[in-house]
């Protein structure tokens, strides 16, 4: 007789994707639009230290800084790691050096990409310079890499000298940027989620109950996050439940074909000890109230409930649902 085979644990692609649009302040919005402009602004603290790129205030004193001054494009390597295998949307599409560079006249080191033959070709200590963009629109992508730089300059020679003061004005200033966040990246939900999603599939909920607390985790989470053992007597939940509290949405979300307002809510499942997100639908919104006993309702073909309805049975009472708030 042999064993079952555990079930396979499921997996999938997931992309994590939004655009991050933020205003910029006078320090950060001249550092920009001089990188458009092809100069290399970094701002000097109180005690007379230049850091690039700016900051808007001193990280000692916790002062406002807007003293601008003008580096050069010319720096020394302080420290680096070579990059074999570079990603999607990275400055180079070879293999480079991420470097922090010192740029001449600042105090600071700047982090960009070394465009290297490899990495017997960088080392601490070298001199490299800005390789510009052909098109440049106001971003730190400006700086399409740092390449290799031979001179003998030097952070203490006559390059240091480069630091200029800088008023901060030009045409057409950049005053904001979009910057477009991704992550790429394989999902597992582990052992105990994979059981959960695969029951959901079949209509039902489980959950996991604690050893030692007895408390049931819906969805589960492997272990107790109190007691710190693991979870693996499964307990069936439900399918009614409770709602413990709730919110109105007003705003309504792209991508999602709901109309507002409706009600999201915090379901306390029967049997379970925790409550879990689920919308409320089948009642108006302004009905919606804590102790409502709500039932799933299944889509043909989903895999989770789409929605939670009113069971008409009478609401529960409050200390039947005031541990789960």
């Amino acid at each position: 007789m042999t064993a079952a085979s555990p079930p396979e644990v499921l997996r999938a692609p997931l992309v994590v994707e939004f655009p991050f649009t933020r205003s910029l302040g006078p320090v950060q919005s001249a550092f920009l639009t001089g990188l458009r402009e092809g100069v290399v602004l970094g701002v000097k603290t109180s005690d007379g230290r230049v850091m690039v790129p700016p900051a808007e205030y001193d990280p000692v004193t916790a002062e406002e800084i807007r003293e601008l001054v003008e580096v050069a494009p010319t720096g020394t390597v302080t420290t680096w790691a070579w990059n074999g295998e570079p990603r999607p949307q990275q400055p180079l599409g070879t293999p480079f050096a991420w470097v922090l560079v010192r740029l001449d006249g600042a105090d600071t080191a700047l982090l960009h990409a070394l465009d290297a033959p490899g990495p017997d070709a960088v080392r601490t200590g070298m001199r490299v310079r800005v390789r510009w963009a052909a098109e440049r629109t106001g971003a730190i992508t400006d700086i399409a890499c740092f390449e290799p730089h031979e001179d003998h300059g030097g952070h203490d020679g006559p390059a240091a000298a480069r630091a200029t003061p800088h008023d901060g004005r030009f045409t057409d200033p950049v005053t904001g940027i979009v910057a477009e966040a991704r992550l790429d990246y394989t999902y597992s939900p582990g052992r105990a989620q994979t059981a959960y999603i695969n029951a959901l599939s079949e209509r039902r909920t489980v959950g996991e109950r604690c050893p030692s607390c007895h408390k049931v985790y819906v969805p589960p989470r492997g272990a107790c996050p109190t007691c710190g053992v693991a979870t693996t007597d499964r307990v069936e939940v439900g399918p009614a439940g409770t709602v413990t509290t709730f919110c109105i949405v007003n705003i309504k979300a792209r991508n999602l074909d709901i109309e507002v307002p409706y009600v999201y809510a915090h379901i306390a499942l029967d049997g379970a000890g925790l409550a879990l997100h689920g919308r409320i639908g089948g009642i108006p919104y302004d009905q919606v109230r804590m102790g409502l006993r709500v039932e799933p309702v299944w889509t043909d073909g989903g895999r989770y409930p789409d929605h939670y309805r009113p069971t008409g049975e009478p609401d529960a009472d409050y200390d039947a649902y005031k541990e789960l708030l």
